[in-house]
């Protein structure tokens, strides 16, 4: 069994490549700041005349997401494109160009915080106040941090007797706020699905975004794309299934599991090996983080 490649940074495959699909989260921030010589390198990634697409499992539009790369001082000047769960979200919503879309009715129910409305704002749906009132449901995540599955299952209960059909603006399961690992949309979907509910999700690892992805970088030889990002489940399994090498960032959410090396540290090879059989999506390399 080869071990999977593990390097230093970005700078020993640069030449390989042409464009790039960054995740955000646990990638090139932590929710609230960017990590250690990620600036740093999208400047260089940039200087080397690469083009950059940033890729998040956010459940807003891409507008949202541009302000708070802008606070954390990660400016538009850093990248060329960026695309959202949040926005393909949006688009689905608006076009309703495929069936299960074109039959969800006219009334949602929004299950997640007010600053996700973005996901539907201005497309001419009526926003339910019960489940019973609505046509199908409108899964954006948790309100606040520290919440369960727990605290939403009378939701997903009324929702499911009401028989809505669900999208999922987030098919991540948890993320990392600061220290904090914190659930997601798609681990309320998962747990509507295992009720029985209908769920669509949009986003990583599904394929329509990557598709997105791809005309944004306008690269057509896809070997010349490299992904980067710290999830197995959605930023490997998506480019895997995209037809992409991935570069595994190890100190996002499996930090814990690939043994906890120092931050920065390159991990165990059998560790790290075992884990992607155990998920049967397989990395091209692994990095410690996206650093030059």
């Amino acid at each position: 069994m080869a071990d999977i490649r593990q390097i230093s940074g970005i700078a020993e495959v640069i030449d390989r490549y042409d464009g790039f699909i960054l995740d955000l989260w646990g990638v090139l921030h932590d929710g609230e700041q960017p990590y250690p010589g990620v600036p740093d390198c999208l400047d260089r990634m940039r200087a080397a005349g690469k083009t950059v697409c940033l890729l998040s499992n956010a459940p807003r539009r891409t507008t949202g997401v541009i302000e708070k790369l802008d606070g954390m001082g990660l400016g538009r000047e850093r990248y060329d494109h960026v695309m959202t769960s949040g926005e393909a979200s949006y688009e689905a919503l608006r076009d309703r160009d495929d069936p299960w879309h074109a039959a969800l009715g006219r009334r949602l129910y929004h299950i997640g915080p007010d600053r996700d409305t973005d996901v539907y704002d201005g497309l001419g749906y009526q926003v339910a106040a019960t489940p019973a009132e609505a046509d199908f449901v409108v899964n954006t995540g948790i309100v606040t941090f520290g919440e369960t599955v727990a605290d939403y299952q009378p939701q997903l209960d009324a929702c499911l007797a009401a028989g809505l059909p669900m999208i999922c603006a987030n098919p991540d399961l948890v993320v990392m706020v600061g220290p904090m690992l914190v659930i997601c949309a798609g681990t309320l979907a998962a747990r509507y699905e295992e009720m029985g509910g209908d769920v669509r999700q949009h986003g990583k690892p599904h394929a329509p975004v990557y598709e997105r992805c791809f005309k944004l970088l306008g690269i057509a030889d896809k070997s010349r794309i490299l992904a980067v990002g710290d999830s197995l489940r959605t930023d490997v399994a998506g480019a895997n299934a995209a037809g992409i090498d991935v570069a595994l960032v190890t100190a996002g959410i499996h930090q814990e599991e690939l043994g906890g090396a120092a931050w920065g540290e390159a991990v165990d090879p059998v560790n790290l090996r075992a884990l992607a059989d155990a998920s049967g999506h397989m990395p091209t390399y692994a990095m410690p983080s996206l650093r030059w």
